[in-house]
């Protein structure tokens, strides 16, 4: 099966600079796959000059004359920049002809012009963001939602816990997710009435569900995934976000001090590499916007080469799995059900 990515590539930091030259990246890696850049057509042009033609022949530039831009309010974007390469890019996948957008755009935009363009699947009331957090088993635990929804009814989020079981199944292969229901303690008396309600209607579902789990639960990788509501998931990401920027410029740091400093550095680079690695939230680049009639990934607005290439990753494999159907036929049993 062949995919066909759409990229805006003008949205996020760095636009261009970035975009092109991970896409470029990344079809030298699948020959299966097929790239329509959309954007400026003049600056794509020039941007793609400096690759092989054997790689830019797989490229289609799509014209679009606006930018979402980072601070542009959600009914600027949806409403007046119709020409922008950001709903130029949904457009494609609405219209099928391409499998999967990936955007680094505005976060709040690419989620109004991705609802109202592809709408939300049959049983959906809401869509979520979801992505993956590094945990301490050196894999991502997946979280959602992470800012879609800032106030969640328990059925909200017991749809959430339903979306990423069939995502993780199918992107990252785990047969039988666990799921947690991210609370203030383990105990099923503790919580708000949301969380409690939400736990009923969990353990009543068919779903692999473990019962409440606490912050660190996350980074301990206690469970495959961890639901919550938009607004506190929204904190815990731009917290491990943070939290790993730090170790990581901690280790740089150790490297620019005294000489006897940067000798024990040295000593001990290898351990101190490997936790950088499993740190690093560039490999975790690449968020999906599930319950949409079709595949939207969004990747950090500062995202760099090496992390834009993570999100594509992402998009290709979900579109080669066919994550949107696979969630549509899960909701389609649960109402014959």
């Amino acid at each position: 099966m062949s995919v066909t990515l759409a990229i805006d590539a003008m949205g996020g930091d760095h636009g261009i600079v970035v975009t092109v030259p991970a896409c470029c990246d990344f079809l030298e890696k699948h020959d299966d796959v097929k790239i329509a850049l959309v954007g400026d057509a003049e600056l794509l042009k020039q941007a793609l000059s400096q690759f092989p033609n054997a790689l830019t022949q797989r490229v289609e530039i799509v014209p679009a004359t606006e930018v979402v831009l980072m601070d542009d309010p959600i009914e600027v974007a949806l409403r007046r920049k119709k020409d922008s390469s950001m709903r130029v890019a949904i457009e494609w996948v609405r219209d099928g002809k391409a499998d999967a957008i990936i955007s680094a755009g505005n976060t709040g935009a690419l989620m109004a012009i991705s609802r109202y363009i592809l709408k939300t699947l049959e049983g959906v009331d809401r869509p979520a963001i979801a992505t993956a957090i590094p945990n301490e088993l050196g894999r991502g635990t997946t979280m959602l939602d992470l800012g879609a929804n800032a106030d969640c009814e328990p059925m909200h989020l017991v749809q959430f816990a339903q979306m990423a079981n069939v995502m993780v199944q199918v992107v990252d292969g785990t047969a039988n997710p666990s799921i947690g229901l991210l609370n203030i303690g383990e105990e099923v008396i503790k919580g708000n009435e949301v969380v409690k309600q939400t736990s009923e209607l969990l353990r009543q579902t068919n779903l692999n569900f473990y019962g409440n789990v606490e912050g660190n639960d996350i980074y301990k990788g206690t469970t495959d995934i961890v639901v919550c509501d938009g607004f506190v998931g929204n904190i815990v990401l731009k917290a491990s976000e943070g939290l790993a920027k730090m170790m990581s410029g901690m280790i740089r740091e150790e490297f620019n001090r005294s000489l006897m400093t940067k000798v024990m550095a040295i000593c001990a680079m290898v351990p101190l590499l490997r936790v950088r690695k499993r740190v690093d939230h560039r490999r975790y680049n690449g968020a999906v916007l599930l319950g949409l009639r079709g595949c939207v990934i969004k990747s950090h607005g500062s995202a760099d080469r090496f992390a834009y290439g993570f999100a594509l990753d992402r998009a290709y494999e979900a579109a080669k799995n066919r994550l949107v159907d696979r969630i549509a036929q899960a909701f389609a049993l649960e109402v014959k059900e």
